[in-house]
């Protein structure tokens, strides 16, 4: 790697947070994943306890969880597209800041439509 000013070419980068946002959206939604499948699987055992665990997510604040939750996917799935263009595009390396602010700009676009919509539903929106 190439030294830079700040150390090596990625050491405080935007290629480093940018492995370090990808590393912490993957796990947060693997731990949705399983918590997600573990409530399902519920209406087999008791479909009292499902719907009971169930009544449990209808309020405000897991509004606010399911809009970090939808923040966390949208981010992986765009840099993850980056990092696939990193990886197989001959250019990739070159342009790998100027793409992550693409996908900056397009998650918060997508995040922002989102959360809009969803949380004014959920804050007593109709």
């Amino acid at each position: 790697m190439s030294k830079t000013s700040s150390g090596t070419l990625y050491r405080g980068r935007e290629g480093m947070w940018s492995w370090v946002g990808h590393r912490i959206t993957g796990v947060v939604i693997f731990f949705f994943l399983l918590v997600h499948v573990l409530d399902t699987s519920l209406v087999r055992v008791s479909p009292g306890a499902y719907d009971a665990v169930i009544a449990t997510y209808k309020n405000p604040l897991m509004a606010l969880g399911e809009t970090g939750l939808v923040a966390a996917i949208i981010f992986h799935a765009f840099n993850g597209l980056r990092l696939i263009l990193v990886d197989f595009w001959k250019q990739g390396p070159k342009y790998q800041r100027q793409m992550l602010w693409g996908v900056i700009i397009l998650w918060a676009i997508a995040l922002g439509g989102f959360a809009i919509r969803h949380l004014s539903l959920a804050f007593g929106g109709h």
